[in-house]
């Protein structure tokens, strides 16, 4: 048993959303009890204790949307890269990685973004990875990297036909194979999705493949209208928009995630809401490629299942959030816009995104929940009470507040110091990789 206490807590539970001095009780993989934690203390006395020493207690966060595969561009020169657009950034950079990542390399960029996230209070991650250098066995290279980190993982593998059909089918069969293994073994840590790229990288021969191979129990998690070219190819070689040829494809549903979404019409964002997909908002990664700013606002207000998620770019929700929370401001002129509709994506709509993978109550601090809990560091200098939390978190907080990470019951970082994992180690085989990748990419 486990007594997480003596700090605010955010349970994040509507019923009850705050303690002034709380505690959380776990045993197993599972929250026994949420209280004041005075009368927790007392009642568990038997229990670990873990001190948050005033700071807050809260849910882990969720990510919906994140690229384990770039995990070693952080200072990568590439020969000859000189981006002009989005296409260029594509092909120059991402997919020049992927097509030099082998297993071994794909595993130490999931340990080395484990490692990140966990240091950022993230227990929970939808993962789309490419690795065209080697296709076959990447997912399960991802898997043990999961389960010796400790995060619960959705994985896919994005299907492209950018590499050349026999490729493409490889990437199919990947996804395949892998969704096999997730139900076979049952386990609710990890989970599979049918990963595509985007549109325009996918022939029709390659989407009536997907179709005809996906398992019925899972969905797509696919980029949508990321960059405008994506939205000029569909017009031009299909005739017509991309939501619309998803949707021929039978692609949209519940258990489908469209990430961006930045170049889509009111007609397209009916598609969405009647068949119930979800979409993945990524502030950072739209502004650093100078894709655009996507109606976020408007989907979110519309109803539209709509998360937060980074593409890679950090591992830190917390950053994402602040992002999120000017671009919209910014781009709407609009300074009451996204206060609201962003801590709803990130705390709510990310949990109800990742419940619908993972059977386990995710994103709440209440009985029967997982045991995912972060502790802060963040001690507030104004009052803090139930009206006023997003707030102090929005502007008191960043991921590295972080000092306590709990996942699924285990303790996997305490006071800034990972508990299951040789960092060190760790990192300086990472490092090793990462010079191996470059000397291919560049030699």
């Amino acid at each position: 048993m486990l007594l997480i206490g003596n700090g605010r807590l955010l349970t994040r539970d509507k019923a009850r959303p705050y303690f002034e001095n709380g505690a959380v009780a776990t045993e197993g993989n599972k929250i026994l009890e949420v209280g004041d934690f005075d009368a927790l203390r007392e009642k568990y006395r038997g229990a670990d204790f873990l001190d948050a020493r005033g700071g807050l207690i809260l849910p882990a966060f969720i990510n919906t949307h994140e690229h384990i595969y770039s995990a070693m561009a952080r200072g990568l020169a590439v020969k000859g890269y000189n981006p002009h657009g989005f296409l260029d950034i594509l092909d120059g950079l991402w997919w020049t990685i992927d097509r030099n990542l082998d297993n071994e390399n794909t595993y130490l960029s999931a340990m080395a973004t484990y490692i990140d996230c966990i240091k950022n209070g993230v227990t929970t991650i939808f993962d789309h990875h490419a690795s065209y250098g080697e296709i076959s066995g990447s997912l399960f290279a991802i898997e043990r990297a999961a389960r010796e980190c400790g995060i619960r993982s959705c994985l896919c593998y994005e299907i492209s036909d950018r590499e050349g059909p026999e490729k493409a089918r490889l990437a199919v069969r990947e996804n395949v194979d892998f969704a096999r293994h997730v139900r076979e073994t049952n386990d609710d840590r990890i989970a599979s999705m049918m990963g595509m790229h985007a549109s325009f990288t996918i022939s029709d021969e390659t989407m009536e493949l997907c179709r005809s191979e996906k398992p019925e129990e899972i969905g797509y998690h696919i980029h949508v209208a990321e960059g405008i070219e994506d939205l000029q190819l569909c017009l031009k070689e299909h005739g017509k928009r991309i939501v619309d040829r998803l949707f021929d494809w039978d692609i949209l549903g519940e258990k489908t995630l469209l990430a961006h979404c930045i170049y889509i019409n009111p007609h397209e964002m009916r598609l969405i809401q009647d068949s119930g997909s979800m979409v993945v908002h990524n502030p950072e990664s739209n502004m650093g490629n100078a894709c655009g700013c996507p109606p976020t606002m408007e989907l979110v207000h519309r109803g539209i299942l709509t998360g937060l998620g980074t593409d890679g770019y950090t591992h830190d929700m917390l950053e994402s959030w602040k992002v999120a929370n000017i671009l919209h401001k910014h781009h709407l002129c609009d300074p009451t816009a996204a206060w609201s509709e962003v801590p709803e994506m990130l705390f709510v709509n990310n949990a109800r995104i990742a419940n619908r993978y993972f059977r386990q109550k995710l994103g709440v601090l209440e009985e029967g929940a997982a045991a995912d809990i972060i502790i802060s560091d963040y001690i507030p200098l104004t009052p803090m009470d139930a009206s006023n939390l997003d707030s102090h978190l929005l502007f008191g907080m960043e991921g590295r507040s972080v000092v306590t990470t709990v996942a699924n019951g285990k303790v996997l970082m305490k006071d800034r110091e990972l508990q299951e994992l040789d960092e060190a180690a760790i990192l300086a085989k990472v490092r090793e990789g990462a010079r191996r990748l470059a000397g291919k990419i560049n030699g």
